[in-house]
């Protein structure tokens, strides 16, 4: 591409998880893009990130901003619309918190990808907003009300949307009445690989953040009621509650390590995965491990698994639809082919990735190229 100067926008930066792989490759792609975020921990990122120009909005200056960020959230559509992008050519956002929100010039592209329409504030509000009480309470919903006019808004900024998943595309179609083209997420498939036909494969597996929305409450309840081992990775805010009624075949691993997990999926019968998640990397790691996964049917997981094929679904959140699913699995264990589930996976690698969201950009790029040279012609002027 002959893009000069490209600025990405990235809500925030305080880890490496999902949304700072798509950050990477993006950066692959364009060597020379300077990174805007509201606030970015160095100590927590990976080198790649690390070497080019990271400019941090005004919400890095206020107190405790890189553990207490989101009690930002009011102040971060102004500090968006401050960032100056007048000597950029290219903009392209990664929304999940507020990031597409800046005002770009005309005549500069401005491509967002969507991890996801902010859902604290859209489908999962109620949620979040029964977690609070009193003064919390009354102060998030006159929040929600007012970033949600926001958020509708300054989608117009936005030439064109790429979301993750069929799923977010769906919602990016219902919240802000924008198309969206879709590119799965990348995902690192380089330590996941096939083990040995002959090594034994003994338990389920749920690997996770232990939080609500990820039900982690749901599968050891449904493993409660089965004979059937389950090995659950992570930690969170739920673990401590969670391990004061641990039935006798659930065993808590905590963290562990990549090359430790990968050595899990590898032995696993099935992963469970029960939440209704945007796209779901979790998956495709263990599905390139060669194990199926049996998943709530709702959701980016959609994209990834095929029913009979990949993994199995279940269509209600509770722990006996669950066991069900479980037994269902069970029964038709054999007809699941290791060799074809993880080949399938291989098609959510980097690579494949880069080519998808490049010929989108440079398409764009193109497009708005076109449309300002059409304006022009017609005696519009244009600003320098």
């Amino acid at each position: 591409m002959r893009t000069q100067r490209v600025a990405i926008i990235h809500y925030w930066l305080v880890s490496m998880r999902g949304g700072e792989r798509v950050l990477e490759e993006l950066l692959r792609l364009f060597p020379q893009a300077e990174i805007f975020t509201h606030v970015a921990d160095r100590s927590k990122l990976s080198p790649i990130i690390l070497d080019r120009p990271l400019h941090e909005t005004f919400i890095a200056r206020l107190p405790f901003a890189k553990t207490h960020y989101q009690k930002y959230l009011a102040l971060m559509p102004r500090a968006l619309e401050e960032i100056d992008l007048s000597q950029f050519d290219l903009v392209i956002s990664c929304e999940s918190g507020p990031a597409k929100g800046v005002i770009v010039p005309p005549h500069v592209p401005h491509i967002c990808y969507v991890h996801t329409p902010m859902r604290y504030l859209w489908d999962q509000y109620p949620v979040y907003r029964s977690q609070l009480s009193g003064l919390k309470r009354a102060y998030f919903s006159m929040l929600a009300h007012r970033l949600r006019m926001w958020d509708v808004t300054s989608a117009s900024r936005v030439d064109r949307f790429i979301a993750n998943s069929q799923f977010v595309a769906d919602r990016v179609q219902r919240y802000y009445h924008r198309e969206a083209d879709v590119v799965n997420p990348p995902v690192d498939l380089s330590l996941y690989r096939l083990p040995s036909p002959a090594q034994p494969r003994s338990y389920y597996l749920f690997v996770s953040q232990l939080v609500h929305y990820k039900r982690p409450d749901l599968v050891i309840d449904a493993f409660r009621g089965l004979n059937q081992k389950l090995l659950v990775v992570g930690e969170g805010e739920e673990a401590a509650q969670l391990a004061r009624d641990l039935p006798n075949n659930v065993f808590m691993l905590g963290r562990v390590s990549n090359e430790d997990l990968a050595k899990l999926y590898g032995c696993a019968k099935a992963l469970i995965f029960p939440g209704e998640e945007d796209f779901g990397i979790v998956p495709v790691e263990a599905m390139s491990c060669g194990t199926p996964v049996i998943a709530y049917g709702r959701g980016g997981i959609l994209d990834s698994v095929t029913e009979g094929v990949s993994g199995v679904f279940f269509d209600r959140q509770d722990a006996a639809c669950l066991q069900a699913a479980v037994l269902r699995f069970e029964r038709t264990y054999a007809r699941f082919d290791a060799q074809r589930i993880s080949d399938l996976a291989q098609r959510f690698g980097a690579e494949r990735f880069r080519r998808e969201i490049s010929m989108i950009i440079t398409s764009e790029v193109a497009n708005h190229s076109l449309r300002m040279n059409m304006v022009s012609a017609e005696g519009v002027p244009l600003p320098v």
